[in-house]
């Protein structure tokens, strides 16, 4: 952390647990930020937060610290088998990041921490729990399944923190969320967080109706961005995003550079070009297997992928350190996700870039953008004749599987596309002489089915039902005859 980012307090001004110091020390934090300055009095006497801050502001330690303060002060209600504290996040991402840093700051203390989220190790997160939490990190859904197997209690909650609230709601959780919350104790039973880079009315409203008369908390800036982000917005042509891009990357000689795109179908295009021209690129999107997310994430981390292309799974949440440029390919059409981006860049004080591409697509999101953040995004200017031209997409490089050749009774292998011309011809003659015999193999009741659907009376042609019986539609050409609704 740079020395501007920070406050003038120290982590030790505070009464703290003697093993939480320790990993306070351990982590290298001596002096708080702005928002743990202002939170940790009010948590540490015992009083309920809504917290409001920017990406990597230490947001994350500030109620670490507040909850094993909590629980070390505190004492486990007898004979219920659950945890003591729970702490919801929105994506699977920011669970195990939580789950880390929780590990780091209480590494020195006797309790067990736990992790449930979707997408992969169901059993052995299963046993896991089923051997006992004290602390329970994870995602609504999958904390929900295990809860109504009744695996654990949530009787013995007593602090409960919810990261990231908006992203809740966009992501349609906030029923899950309810779910949990009006199954633990009452709110003035439990030291209740809530923090958010962004405090909505219905956040706001979340937290009046399920915590303790919340302390409204928030970090204000200049601008909604870091002010240490350098942005800056292209114009290109749609058909120039591409090259433009692979200009700017190979003058940036990216080492942790964010990619960010709108739809899975563009990261996976976007990938195979930025590999087909030389570029280390990996593609993070929402149905990876949570195996190669968390490889990959690594493998970024450790610097030995310097591009990641992504969808906005990844823009919440995620530490990575030493992010030098975030790159909007795609301008999101939420302008609140245009300061998720460009958060995963200069955090904890240091300094970044954000580079934005409004291209004929998404422009129509820029007013939104800057309205919402409130300034103008510098114009940066390129000279289209100048462009590379950028070699052959690589697709072979994503990793995805291939379709593999399938082998006949005869033992032959029969590939979809037959590689001998002659032969593909002949099939595609045997197909269509089949489909010209079709009607003279067809079954008497087939044929009577058929004649009858094949008559479609006029619009004005008087219909012959029987008295009483509801008047058929009359269909037209190339759509179902249904019976009309009587």
């Amino acid at each position: 952390m740079t020395e501007h980012h920070l406050s003038d307090q120290q982590f030790t001004d505070y009464d703290l647990p003697a093993e939480l110091q320790q990993g306070i020390e351990q982590a290298a934090f001596r002096y708080l930020t702005p928002i743990q300055a202002s939170v940790l009095p009010q948590l540490l006497a015992g009083h309920d937060v809504a917290g409001q801050a920017q990406t990597g502001t230490g947001k994350t330690a500030a109620f670490l610290i507040a909850m094993f303060t909590r629980l070390k002060n505190g004492r486990k209600k007898e004979g219920v088998h659950g945890p003591r504290a729970l702490i919801l996040a929105p994506t699977r991402e920011l669970a195990i990041q939580i789950h880390k840093d929780a590990q780091m700051l209480g590494g020195a203390l006797p309790y067990r921490l736990t992790l449930a989220y979707g997408g992969t190790g169901y059993e052995s997160q299963r046993r896991e729990l089923e051997q006992g939490a004290d602390v329970l990190i994870g995602t609504p859904g999958r904390i929900i399944d295990y809860y109504k197997q009744r695996i654990f209690s949530l009787d013995a909650i007593e602090v409960m923190i919810l990261d990231e609230a908006d992203r809740m709601f966009d992501l349609g959780f906030i029923k899950d969320i309810r779910f949990l919350l009006r199954r633990m104790p009452p709110p003035e039973e439990r030291l209740n967080m809530l923090f958010s880079a962004t405090l909505s009315l219905r956040v706001n409203e979340l937290a009046y109706e399920h915590m303790n008369n919340p302390q409204t908390i928030k970090i204000e800036s200049s601008s909604m961005t870091v002010d240490s982000v350098e942005e800056q917005v292209y114009f290109p042509a749609n058909e120039e995003k591409i090259p433009l891009l692979i200009a700017l990357l190979k003058e940036i000689d990216p080492i942790r550079t964010l990619l960010f795109v709108n739809t899975k179908h563009t990261a996976e295009s976007v990938g195979a070009w930025l590999r087909g021209n030389g570029l280390s690129t990996a593609v993070l999107s929402g149905d990876v297997p949570q195996k190669k997310r968390e490889r990959l994430l690594q493998e970024f981390k450790s610097g030995k992928i310097g591009l990641l292309v992504a969808t906005d799974v990844a823009a919440r949440g995620l530490h990575i350190p030493d992010v030098s440029h975030v790159i909007n390919f795609d301008l999101p059409q939420d302008p609140e996700d245009y300061v998720h981006r460009v958060g995963r860049t200069a955090r904890a004080g240091a300094g970044g870039d954000a580079i934005s591409f409004a291209c004929e697509t998404h422009a129509f999101s820029l007013g939104e953008i800057e309205q919402f953040i409130g300034h103008k995004i510098p114009v940066a200017t390129y000279d289209s004749s100048e462009l590379p031209v950028p070699l052959k997409p690589d697709y072979a490089g994503s990793g995805e599987r291939r379709s593999r050749p399938s082998t006949g009774r005869d033992g032959k292998t029969r590939n979809r596309k037959e590689r001998n011309p002659e032969a593909r011809d002949r099939a595609v003659s045997e197909s269509a002489a089949q489909a010209r015999r079709m009607p003279d193999v067809r079954d008497k009741a087939g044929s009577e089915n058929t004649a009858q659907v094949r008559r479609v009376p006029e619009v004005n042609e008087p219909d012959n039902e029987p008295p009483g019986k509801p008047a058929r539609r009359s269909v037209r050409a190339g759509q179902r005859e249904t019976p009309a609704v009587g």
